[in-house]
């Protein structure tokens, strides 16, 4: 077994004399998340939407917040979008008397919760907020609902196709096209001639493009112990120091960071439940900038004393920053070999 810090070479990232991206083929990678401040505050700010009709004015004012990430990347001259966006934008409202003898003015909120990659052929989620639920603020939430929210989804669909085609980093790249899946669509195959049928095509082709140069990665595990015992155990950095004879420091809070395998796999804790469930963001040092995948472990007790573990490893490359082809490969052994079959040898969870 190896010794403390050594680690198994095959999870160890190491700096590489050949790593040069040559014209861009394997990865590039552009952050677009200053882009999209701005090209929203564009979109979004300082909007007039009712302009006197009904008594009525209501604006938008201003970004307020934006949280999250984006980025695009270029792999083998095509666009590949990364976004997960919470965006919130505030406006103003106000309803002038019938006779023009005052003025109540009223502030509020729209905010979109998550905008992002994986649902950019959806309408994401949209609430609007007023600070004063008086009647007054009422009447104009529902002006806002009714004027304001078709106005605020078209901007950011519009948000949403130009980062399909490559955003800031448009040039050289193959553009993704982003169509809305036909209402009752489904997965029903189409008559060939029908115009429903072209985007149909357009809709899947989108969907295999964006699952193109991942995998996801599914194991199944049955244990002789108890679920909190091996939960304790991959949340503990102690006893992974201990199984993988190699450093690791692991936060055991939700939005905690963790850094296992001497660093070579950094990540943060998305959700955590004690003998139930574990999900990750992790990420592999050797990985192009910027990709991030997601581990999901679940954990059932079928009987006494038996535990089976429920791995879902999702998003993980099939190649690396310098072009290597071994990386989903490499993930399952690793999983396999250096973290599950070594808790059973080190805590006796044989079955």
């Amino acid at each position: 077994m190896a010794r403390l810090g050594e680690g198994d070479k095959r999870w160890i990232v190491e700096d590489r004399p050949d790593g040069t991206n040559v014209h861009n083929w394997h990865w590039a990678e552009t952050d677009c998340f200053e882009w999209s401040r701005n090209f929203l505050t564009n979109l979004l700010a300082n909007k007039t939407l009712i302009d006197g009709e009904g008594n009525l004015k209501i604006r938008t004012k201003k970004i307020e917040k934006l949280e999250g990430e984006a980025y695009v990347n270029i792999r083998k001259g095509k666009i590949i979008p990364g976004y997960e966006l919470n965006l919130v934008v505030s406006w103003e409202g106000e309803v002038k008397e019938a006779d023009g003898s005052g003025v109540m003015k009223i502030e509020g909120n729209v905010e979109f919760p998550y905008i992002a990659d994986e649902n950019a052929d959806e309408d994401p989620e949209v609430k609007v907020t007023v600070k004063d639920e008086g009647p007054i603020g009422k009447r104009l939430k529902d002006a806002f609902v009714v004027k304001g929210k078709p106005f605020v989804l078209e901007q950011v669909k519009t948000y949403v196709n130009a980062m399909a085609n490559g955003g800031p980093a448009k040039e050289g790249g193959e553009v993704k096209k982003v169509v809305k899946k036909p209402a009752g669509a489904g997965n029903v195959a189409l008559p060939p001639t029908t115009a429903v049928d072209e985007k149909a095509k357009v809709v899947v082709a989108k969907k295999e493009k964006k699952k193109e140069g991942f995998k996801t990665i599914t194991m199944t595990e049955k244990f002789s112990s108890r679920a909190k015992d091996l939960f304790e155990i991959l949340m503990d950095e102690n006893r992974w120091r201990g199984f993988t004879q190699s450093n690791a420091r692991i936060s055991k809070e939700v939005g905690g960071e963790f850094s296992i395998f001497d660093g070579s796999v950094t990540g943060t804790n998305v959700e955590l439940q004690e003998g139930k469930l574990i999900v990750q963001k992790w990420r592999f040092g050797n990985w192009p900038d910027g990709l991030h995948s997601t581990v999901r472990i679940t954990f059932e007790e079928p009987q006494s004393g038996v535990t089976v573990i429920n791995l879902t490893h999702t998003d993980v490359p099939e190649e690396d920053r310098y072009g290597n082809a071994t990386v989903v490969e490499n993930t399952e052994r690793g999983w396999r070999d250096l973290i599950f079959h070594r808790i059973r040898a080190v805590f006796g969870f044989g079955i």
